[in-house]
């Protein structure tokens, strides 16, 4: 696996790779209309303009396949009560052939040394409450739930869990 910062020229694989993952992981749970009124937002102008703002980073893992997954990262946007300086864990998505491989370890640990170069003392995440898997991985990293979030998917409101990792 190679990791590197992202390009302009990565954002139309960044975007199929989320919608292939969030579709296959999430797609089952929500009325078609909620899941097209949703992935809308993601156009390739949205993309642009999430990589053109200073404070958002994207990494990449790549295999000999192509893009394996991304993380992003950013200022904190969550409606979280932070106790000090804190960063975010936007995204962190992986292909399924990259679902064991180590990829998402070294995402993470990427987004964690982000948040603390950027001066930051927390990290903070949101991750969906069925989703064991993630939930585990993100516990055993460190974090810590801090109590529920409604993430909306069109007029759907899912219930995340609010995670914080104190750095």
């Amino acid at each position: 696996m190679i990791y590197r910062d992202a390009t302009r020229a990565d954002l139309p694989s960044i975007d199929a790779l989320f919608r292939t993952s969030f579709v296959a992981t999430f797609g089952h749970l929500y009325a078609p209309k909620d899941l097209a009124d949703f992935l809308a937002g993601f156009t390739p102008e949205a993309w642009a303009g999430e990589f053109a703002e200073p404070e958002l980073r994207f990494r990449l893992a790549e295999d000999e396949r192509g893009l394996a997954g991304f993380a992003k990262t950013s200022g904190l946007t969550l409606p979280a009560e932070a106790t000090a300086p804190a960063h975010e864990l936007r995204q962190l998505y992986l292909d399924e052939r990259a679902k064991g491989s180590g990829a998402a370890q070294a995402l993470l640990d990427w987004a964690l040394e982000q948040g603390r170069a950027r001066g930051a003392e927390e990290m903070w995440l949101s991750v969906y409450v069925d989703n064991h898997r993630a939930r585990r991985f993100y516990e055993k990293n460190g974090f810590e739930d801090r109590g529920a979030y409604a993430f909306m998917v069109g007029e759907h409101a899912d219930e995340d869990r609010l995670m914080r990792r104190i750095l």
